[in-house]
């Protein structure tokens, strides 16, 4: 009887820790839109929530597609390379045929192209993800380069809707954003897809025990990663209005850190689209915030370095803690 009234007066305390560790994002992000907004008056003014949304757009959509993969127990490096080589040739389509369309279409497949390499280097070759994203990151800009000649492409005519136009009022990449995150809530939580990816990030023993097709869903999740990431140059280079081979360097750790501190374990297994909103905003705020405080850009690189340490740190704590 003893222990069944200690077990509840347990079950009865309000447990801090696991309160702390769900919601302490939320915490964080709360208290960087207080201090941002105490830094600086111009913080809560709409015109500078909307560049934050507009700047956010791009990390997000690459970082909705590093979230299955990260899911998945891999992870990606080339998004940031393959931006810029799918946006730098989806402007050239258009200037060639006059059709953003097909701009767009020919920028996503180039994106899809690239994560076919990454997929097939990691599901069928066993190549370690690192290894194989690596290379597809340095042949992804080296091939930007060499289609560019190296010169940023001026003149991108009506390529710019996606990065600059509207929708029914509202900014187009922000349009982008909302709906490819609700696409890949959807595809996460409520798809055999998505269940297929928690199972082989939690334990692709067990997975390929249940019949699960390991290999078709790794290259699955980097497809989709390498199309999110081609559409995400589509609005990178229309937003900046011109084609630059040396774009969306490091927009590939931004995109991992949202996941990472969104909840999302390095280790396979665990996350949602949801945390990662969230941390995106946190990783968007703060790139705010250093800009508004007119912090230098390599100062900025050493912040989201010790922001990735501290991140995967905590990740790496609990998982040790429920061992």
């Amino acid at each position: 009887m003893k222990n069944t009234v200690a077990d509840l007066e347990k079950e009865s305390k309000f447990n801090f820790s696991g309160f702390f560790g769900t919601y302490a994002i939320y915490f964080v992000f709360a208290g960087m839109v207080i201090i941002s907004s105490m830094i600086s008056d111009n913080f809560l003014k709409p015109s500078n929530l909307v560049n934050i949304l507009r700047q956010m757009s791009p990390i997000m959509i690459i970082a909705c597609g590093e979230t299955m993969v990260i899911i998945a127990g891999m992870t990606d490096l080339s998004p940031g390379a393959v931006l810029a080589l799918a946006g730098c040739v989806g402007i050239g389509v258009c200037i060639a045929t006059g059709s953003a369309i097909l701009g767009m279409l020919v920028a996503i497949g180039i994106g899809i192209l690239c994560g076919l390499l990454s997929g097939i280097a990691v599901s069928r070759f066993k190549i370690p993800p690192f290894i194989a994203t690596l290379a597809v990151m340095n042949l992804a800009r080296g091939a930007a380069y060499v289609y560019t000649d190296g010169k940023t492409i001026y003149n991108i005519g009506n390529f710019a809707f996606f990065g600059q136009g509207n929708i029914l009022s509202i900014p187009a990449p922000i349009v982008f954003m909302a709906i490819i995150t609700v696409l890949s809530h959807i595809l996460l939580k409520h798809t055999k897809f998505g269940r297929y990816l928690y199972s082989i990030g939690g334990n692709e023993d067990a997975a390929i025990a249940s019949g699960i097709n390991t290999k078709r869903i790794k290259l699955r999740a980097y497809l989709i990663l390498g199309a999110l990431s081609g559409f995400a140059g589509v609005i990178l280079c229309s937003r900046l209005n011109s084609g630059i081979p040396s774009s969306g360097v490091n927009y590939e750790f931004d995109a991992i850190i949202a996941a990472i501190i969104g909840g999302t374990s390095f280790s396979g297994g665990i996350g949602t689209i949801g945390g990662t909103v969230v941390g995106c905003a946190i990783i968007s705020l703060l790139n705010n915030m250093m800009n508004l405080l007119s912090v230098q850009s390599y100062w900025q690189l050493i912040v989201k370095g010790i922001v990735i340490m501290v991140a995967v740190g905590i990740d790496m704590a609990k998982k040790g803690s429920k061992l």
